[in-house]
């Protein structure tokens, strides 16, 4: 199981959010997966806070390149504007895109991917899982 961290997870992660426990272990067992357009919005921020430490580690993350399908973007813009989610913006297509395509769960704390999740075959990573993964790690280690 791979997981897309959106750019939401990763900024509440910078700041200090305690409630992130599951993005560290997704990240110590190597599960983490980026693209270019997380990195793009975190990036530049990162050079402006002069956080190149940052820059380095994040950009050692498992990269997937994009393959932007425009016709998938406006099928899921529509079923998203018929389903009355109309805040959903390119970059938020594309994510979900991304994920779909990669047969990877989205780890994200934006309400708009969860609402699209009820429409379109994005799968979302849940809390949950993590307390599986914890489970079966102590139970490695016993």
């Amino acid at each position: 199981m791979s997981v897309l961290v959106d750019s939401s997870v990763w900024i509440a992660y910078f700041r200090g959010s305690s409630d992130l426990p599951e993005l560290e272990l997704l990240i110590d067992e190597n599960l983490i997966t980026t693209n270019d357009l997380v990195l793009a919005e975190l990036i530049p921020y990162l050079h402006v806070r002069k956080q190149t430490r940052l820059i380095s580690l994040i950009s050692e993350i498992n990269r997937l390149p994009l393959s932007i399908d425009w016709a998938d973007i406006i099928q899921m813009q529509t079923v998203c504007l018929r389903q009355g989610i109309n805040t959903v913006g390119i970059p938020d297509l594309i994510m979900a895109q991304h994920a779909i395509q990669n047969h990877l769960r989205l780890f994200t704390l934006d309400r708009r991917f969860i609402l699209m999740s009820e429409h379109v075959p994005l799968s979302i990573y849940e809390k949950k899982e993590i307390n599986q993964m914890e489970q079966a790690a102590q139970g490695k280690i016993r």
